[in-house]
């Protein structure tokens, strides 16, 4: 009977505890509000609007949750678009059916947004600029006139607006900060610090950014990156070609070069412009395996800057860009991959002592530095007399200094050791 009693009492307790724990979490639950649990989620994209980025802002946009979103806000500093309209016209139909309201802020200072992009922005309802950004330039319309509820805005398609025609015209509202473009979202709760009238933002924000790997092709998929990446495999390629086996410039240029094309297949490449990159390496090579500059470097040098101007419909690159490319290749054609090449085949190999003495022929005039042709070889070589040796003159090596040959007249030169001692045989 005791026993009884004790379990009656013990199930009592646990039915009280039990009751105790379900009312205390739904009191939790009654005190916490939805609307507190909410966050404003920030994406980060600039550069160009290429697949990767469009993929990107899909996702985006499918994924949030308006249960607990506020909002969703992109950061922009886009310069235009190098995607097919139909890409453009599903974003703009994710961003108008999205039930999280969707906001665009041109910033930080000194951003951009050109092209598709604003039309996206548009749609959503909300941009915000900051000061020293400008916004425009549409170009031609991606969607059907009044789409979307958003009217044909002629002046957006062929002009550029700044901060403060942006804010005249009503495109866009005053932001000069990230924080004061969210507090003009809907919702979004701060709190000021009565003595020092700092506002702090009670809202949470989360930021979200391109995985790594996206980012990685992303930069590679911009025209100085795939400018760069095409000339640097290339050459690397060319100097690979002239030693011996596969080693790390080769490995290094092929990845370089597939980095390339790939660029060149998500930017609008000319086919002219991709010709003449290609056939100005070839031309160079010719005269590193000569190892002077020559006849075909110009060519190679004239074809390299043509290439480069050509080589993007409706993008440009840089002139700092264009210059580093074109000086650094030139450079590294003409004067350092020969030298490079004559030290790994020469040097470790064997002597030059051989040569002094040797016959040969002046291919340019030598005053006091030109070209000379040894054994089938072509050399740098200087000369120390008063009198130039002309073209096609015979000369005999008296030196070696370094990659240069000191060489001297046939006629006049003295005869080598070697003659003299022969002759008194």
């Amino acid at each position: 009977m005791t026993n009884i009693k004790n379990s009656k009492r013990l199930f009592f307790l646990f039915s009280l505890l039990a009751i105790s724990i379900l009312f205390s979490s739904n009191a939790r639950a009654e005190v916490t509000s939805p609307e507190a649990a909410k966050s404003v989620v920030v994406v980060e994209a600039s550069g160009l609007m290429d697949p990767v980025m469009v993929r990107m802002m899909e996702e985006t946009l499918t994924k949030v949750d308006p249960n607990a979103t506020i909002a969703l806000v992109f950061q922009i500093n886009i310069s235009g678009s190098v995607v097919q309209n139909d890409q453009i016209i599903a974003l703009g139909e994710l961003i108008s059916s999205s039930r999280t309201p969707i906001s665009f802020w041109v910033g930080p200072s000194g951003s951009r947004a050109k092209g598709p992009i604003v039309e996206l922005a548009l749609i959503s309802g909300d941009i915000g600029i900051s000061p020293g950004s400008k916004i425009g330039k549409i170009g031609q319309s991606n969607f059907p006139i009044n789409s979307f509820g958003v009217s044909q805005n002629f002046e957006l398609e062929e002009k550029t607006l700044n901060y403060d025609e942006a804010i005249e015209k009503g495109i866009a509202r005053s932001s000069p900060v990230l924080l004061e473009h969210l507090v003009g979202l809907e919702d979004f709760e701060v709190i000021s610090d009565v003595d020092s009238g700092e506002i702090k933002p009670l809202t949470q924000t989360r930021f979200e950014e391109m995985d790594p790997p996206d980012q990685f092709f992303h930069s590679v998929g911009s025209p100085a990156i795939t400018y760069l990446l095409f000339l640097a495999g290339m050459g690397l390629l060319v100097f690979e070609l002239y030693t011996a086996g596969v080693g790390i410039a080769g490995v290094l240029g092929a990845l370089c070069l597939l980095l390339g094309f790939y660029g060149l297949a998500v930017l609008p490449s000319n086919p002219w412009g991709i010709a003449l990159l290609i056939f100005s390496m070839l031309s160079f090579a010719v005269d590193v395996q000569t190892g002077v500059p020559r006849f075909w470097s110009l060519i190679a040098t004239i074809s390299l800057i043509v290439g480069s101007l050509l080589l993007f419909d409706g993008l440009s690159l840089s002139w700092l860009t264009l210059l580093f490319g074109i000086l650094v290749t030139v450079t590294c054609m003409s004067a350092g991959m020969p030298a490079m090449i004559r030290t790994r085949f020469a040097t470790p190999t064997i002597g030059r002592e051989w040569i002094v003495g040797e016959l040969g022929t002046a291919i340019e005039e030598i005053n006091p530095n030109g070209t000379v042709e040894v054994k089938g070889a072509i050399w740098k070589a200087q000369t120390n007399r008063a009198t130039p040796i002309k073209v096609n003159d015979e000369i005999r090596v008296a030196a070696v200094d370094g990659f240069w040959l000191d060489v001297e007249p046939l006629e006049g030169a003295a005869r080598d050791y070697r003659e003299r001692k022969g002759s008194k045989d």
